[in-house]
């Protein structure tokens, strides 16, 4: 019995995601920072380790090095898997190389900038036999798996309709350019192909599949930037066609000026309905035909999943850093089995694989493509016409 060894690739002074990471890690015990590459720049990476109080010799000045010095460590030193907190930009080539050097890798999503280069990193995740996990932060909320073990029990039917919003409001104006979070955010070169729907967007789209336990197969998108002079969609619109007939509506946007971080799920079957909503987390709605909605409350009486997801007794709010926090445990738990030579691939150990990765690359393309054609728009004018 021992901690898990971590080493973090990015999230250095002044990272908002990294702290949030570090937090998140530590909050069960089972996982230590152990070492670091936090900045392309080797003099505030090795800056940001001593912050954290690092052995100056495991605080490194870029992560090829760290890779390559931790590889040579003996087995009870070296770190046991590398998390991924840079721009997207840098999820494949440090991804490539930790998994190469033999460490398990858990990465911000998106798993890379495009789909050619997950598609790579998935041939590589299979030929190295190395976990990969993408850390899709809404999963991990105690209230989102009722709701999940709810829908696969069948307790609202069989499902018809899903509607998921993810509204904020922080780019409703030009970007200030020392705000860093915006900066690489709405740069094509460092967020890729979408901004809005490849940042929140895609977090809408992995939600409605692990709630309902169903893929997306087809979108009819908009996207549209509002802010003069932006490179990348800041809003967006989409119709969803699921599996087993399905239907859904997706939007998110980044303008929508005064909202915070509103996420919310609403799920309608032929027997009843479920909603959450991210900014109040602990409650997971329940509606029917014929008797009175229903509060589930966070600690109350639910599935094995939901409760051994949850830390703290009823009205004793558990938020953002705890449905990290499962996310790690959850990963923690299968680089466990691994070094016992237990693991078993067909396992659900809870978060987001390299597979999920796949499809979360292949939805943010779909949506920028679909977006990109008018063949499903119907004009009116002509029909006003005649």
């Amino acid at each position: 019995m021992r901690k898990i060894r971590m080493g973090m690739v990015g999230g250095g002074n002044g990272a908002f995601i990294g702290a949030v990471h570090r937090m998140a890690a530590n909050i069960d015990n089972s996982i230590e920072l152990v070492c670091g590459a936090f900045s392309s720049t080797a003099e505030k990476s090795i800056l940001s380790g001593r912050a954290l109080m690092l052995p100056e010799h495991r605080c490194y000045p870029d992560f090829q090095t760290m890779f390559e010095v931790e590889a040579t460590l003996p087995a009870e030193q070296r770190i046991d898997f590398v998390v991924i907190v840079t721009p997207n930009h840098m999820h494949f080539p440090v991804a490539k190389a930790a998994l190469e050097a033999g460490f398990h890798v858990l990465s911000d999503k998106p798993a890379t900038l495009n789909l050619d280069e997950v598609k790579t990193l998935q041939k590589i995740v299979n030929n190295t036999g190395l976990l990969y996990g993408l850390t899709h932060t809404y999963t991990g909320y105690p209230m989102v798996k009722e709701a999940q073990t709810l829908v696969a029990n069948g307790e609202i039917g069989k499902v018809r309709k899903v509607i998921v919003e993810y509204i904020q409001g922080w780019l409703s104006q030009p970007q200030d350019l020392d705000n860093k979070q915006a900066d690489w955010r709405t740069d094509p070169a460092r967020s890729g192909i979408s901004g809005c729907m490849g940042d929140i967007g895609s977090h809408a789209a992995n939600l409605v599949e692990y709630v309902t336990g169903k893929e997306i197969t087809h979108v009819c998108a908009e996207l549209t930037t509002f802010v003069e002079g932006r490179r990348l969609d800041d809003d967006g619109i989409v119709l969803l066609k699921m599996q087993d007939g399905i239907k859904g509506t997706l939007q998110a946007s980044q303008i929508a000026t005064g909202e915070e971080n509103n996420l919310t799920i609403r799920v309608y079957g032929d027997k009843g309905g479920l909603e959450w909503h991210q900014q109040e987390p602990n409650s997971l709605i329940l509606k029917y035909l014929d008797q009175p909605m229903q509060i589930l409350r966070t600690g109350g009486l639910h599935s094995q999943r939901t409760a051994a997801s949850t830390r703290t007794p009823m009205g004793h709010p558990e938020g953002y850093l705890e449905a990290f926090a499962n996310i790690y445990v959850n990963f923690a738990s299968a680089i466990e089995d691994h070094n016992a030579g237990t693991y078993r691939a067909d396992k659900d150990y809870d978060f987001a694989d390299i597979a999920e990765g796949v499809r979360g690359m292949a939805l943010v393309e779909s949506f920028v493509n679909s977006s990109n054609e008018d063949t499903k728009w119907y004009n009116l004018a002509q029909l006003l016409a005649d």
